[in-house]
């Protein structure tokens, strides 16, 4: 019997063990580091206090025939096709390759030791543990995932002040319509916009600018980007400088036919753009790889994977949201939904991207 092994399980991770279950006779051995699916998307929510629903992965794949091991993967051997899982190996004949990311801190000295941040549940849990009853809370970045946090703390706890720190405006890449939105949000939250700083330093009490200003802080949330665990560079597999693993076509390790990459771990090209990394893009991928693994298995070639932007969606708060229209290529047009028919649009969102990866 074929053995695949999917290492990783959120959403895109889960999706394709399901997908793989249901379309191969192969056996599917699911490998995570927690016993339980974190919705990354809402983590935000989990730091500003909300209780958020535990998901036991055992619950999501009873009956399905997926073997699931909790444990986390040291090494890949990509010749001897095994991985190393807490000190017990694992062989595979195909591996699909779902280790998402985590946040980057960019080299800046600080910020391991001395900020927070919301890439994980147990980075999450440990703001939500120390958010001061009053005080500054600075959040650096101004990409989607700042500004989801910055307006949801801002929200739930009222007594604090939040600051955004970025080198540009928030939700630059937004349309004009879309930033005028987002300043009269941060008008009405109180949330005090730095754009055009960038941060050197990151103390306990303080972020040092690179123009050598200081700025007062209680909490640092750091919001500035991600990164990939460094296991499959370490394997030999391709990566890029990143170290994501270079992927042809049909999501296929170009160094390792036998590997499949999905979701933030994967270097996607569609039509010669680089696809970003998004829960949006990930369950697609999943889902695709799942196909192309089962055709291949039935004796034929799957079609190249195929993707297009639609839309945008960001939280801003419980009580408002921002949908923005873009085109194929994920650049925004001038059309916008906001206000509550917007965080209705991006709660809907973000239940079926659960819905798919838990069922």
């Amino acid at each position: 019997m074929t053995n695949i092994v999917v290492i990783g399980a959120g959403y895109s991770g889960l999706i394709a063990a399901h997908r793989l279950a249901k379309r191969t006779t192969a056996h599917v051995t699911l490998v995570n580091a927690a016993a339980d699916f974190v919705e990354r998307i809402r983590l935000h929510q989990h730091a500003a206090g909300e209780n958020l629903r535990v998901r036991p992965l055992a619950d999501s794949v009873r009956g399905t025939g997926i073997e699931l091991v909790i444990g986390r993967v040291r090494a890949i051997d990509a010749a001897g096709k095994k991985i190393d899982v807490d000190g017990r190996t694992i062989g595979y004949d195909t591996l699909v390759y779902a280790l998402g990311s985590a946040a980057d801190d960019r080299g800046i000295p600080g910020v391991a030791e001395n900020a927070h941040t919301v890439a994980g549940h147990a980075d999450a849990t440990a703001l939500r543990e120390v958010l001061p009853a009053s005080g500054i809370v600075t959040v650096v970045g101004g990409g989607l995932t700042a500004i989801e946090a910055a307006t949801e703390l801002a929200e739930q706890h009222p007594n604090l002040h939040v600051r955004m720190v970025a080198g540009h405006a928030p939700g630059n890449r937004l349309s004009a319509k879309a930033r005028q939105h987002l300043g009269r949000v941060f008008g009405r939250l109180g949330i005090e916009v730095r754009a055009g700083a960038r941060v050197a330093k990151v103390l306990p009490d303080a972020l040092v600018l690179t123009d050598g200003e200081e700025l007062p802080t209680d909490i640092t949330v750091w919001t500035t980007g991600f990164r990939v665990p460094e296991l499959a560079r370490q394997a030999g597999v391709q990566t890029d400088h990143n170290g994501r693993i270079v992927v042809d076509g049909t999501q296929r390790s170009f160094s390792h036919p036998d590997i499949y990459a999905i979701g933030d771990s994967a270097v996607v090209r569609v039509d010669g753009q680089e696809l970003r990394m998004a829960c949006a893009t990930a369950e697609p991928m999943a889902e695709y790889t799942a196909k192309a693994i089962a055709a291949r298995l039935a004796g034929t070639e799957p079609e190249p994977f195929g993707y297009r932007y639609f839309i945008q969606c960001i939280s801003l708060g419980r009580k408002d949201g921002l949908v923005q229209r873009v085109d194929a290529f994920d650049r925004p047009k001038e059309k916008v939904i906001t206000g509550r028919f917007g965080a209705l649009i991006k709660e809907g969102i973000v239940r079926g991207a659960g819905w798919a990866a838990l069922r």
